[in-house]
């Protein structure tokens, strides 16, 4: 690809590929620097202190020397000074990781022995790759079809634990075009070291272009596989998608986002994960004044993928 360059690290630490990797790599520079400063001060000032008060004959005998308080304050308070900084500066870079953005461009991602298997929402799919446009805010919604993954960009800094059985999610905006590594860091198998899949950051064009090539590939998006789905199970017979009104379910129209209220008083966001386990396990959260026990569980009966089809169409009412 002419202009397209492979994303390499220029230092001893992986090529920045987003903002976020900027501010953690700041962060860590601040602590190694201080660190240093700290370990110089206090293994120079032991040289220093047994150099100068090192005993000369065996009738030395150590001068009085009384306390200083301000001395005494002052290693205390700095220190301190110097944990909130940091402190503060991990909350704040940790914020930015999790407070997801409203409008990202989301993508399924599964992880399984041994591979990555990803999903659009116009129904394509790819293994070992995604494919994402640069300075766009992208959402990653991860589960594992088998044991526990973990979801690992090193030029972004951002790492996250793919669980099977629910929903974790991590966003990014990068900022650089080329090929970054994508790893699984957490043990999970014999071929757990080959697990390695690329993501791709294209202009906006060249990611409209795989898109329609996909969706020709694909023929339908996954909120249409949803909807047909919806149809095949007879959710419609319980559930209205049209309007709010009540059948013998909640009505799922422009649900997602909304806070319910639950049987046991507590209230609840109807978010991906509360969508995916009232599929798989409906009698864990009742909507209040809702009877209990009469929708079935569809655990074992739906694959990953026709439970994010589910979600994707919910989601577009």
């Amino acid at each position: 690809m002419i202009g397209f360059k492979q994303a390499m690290a220029s230092s001893f630490m992986p090529v920045q590929g987003t903002e976020i990797a900027k501010q953690v790599d700041n962060l860590y520079g601040f602590l190694i620097v201080a660190s240093f400063i700290a370990c110089a001060m206090i293994i120079g000032g032991m040289i220093y202190f047994v150099t100068k008060y090192k005993r000369k004959t065996d009738n030395d005998k150590t001068a009085y020397i009384e306390s200083n308080h301000f001395l005494e304050f002052l290693w205390s308070f700095i220190p301190l000074v110097i944990f909130l900084v940091v402190f503060a500066w991990g909350w704040y870079i940790y914020h930015q990781m999790r407070a997801m953005p409203k409008d990202a461009l989301e993508i399924h991602v599964y992880g399984k022995q041994w591979a990555w298997e990803v999903e659009y929402k116009n129904g394509y799919k790819t293994v070992n790759e995604i494919v994402v446009p640069i300075n766009q805010d992208v959402k990653l919604l991860m589960t594992s079809t088998d044991v526990l993954h973990s979801f690992y960009i090193p030029s972004f800094r951002i790492k996250q634990d793919v669980i099977p059985g629910r929903y974790t999610a991590l966003w990014f905006n990068a900022n650089k075009l080329g090929n970054f590594h994508i790893f699984c860091a957490e043990y999970c198998g014999t071929t757990h070291s080959g697990m390695l899949a690329t993501l791709r950051v294209v202009t906006r064009e060249e990611y409209d272009q795989f898109l329609i090539k996909g969706s020709e590939e694909a023929g339908m998006t996954l909120a249409q596989k949803g909807a047909k789905l919806f149809q095949l199970k007879a959710c419609q017979s319980c559930h209205s998608t049209a309007d709010d009104s009540r059948k013998v379910g909640p009505s799922l129209f422009k649900s997602f986002g909304r806070e319910e209220t639950l049987a046991d008083g507590s209230k609840v966001v109807i978010d991906e994960a509360y969508i995916r386990e009232s599929i798989l396990n409906p009698s864990a959260k009742i909507v209040n004044s809702y009877p209990a026990g009469v929708m079935p569980a569809f655990q074992g009966q739906l694959s990953e993928s026709e439970v994010n089809a589910l979600v994707e169409y919910l989601k577009s009412l």
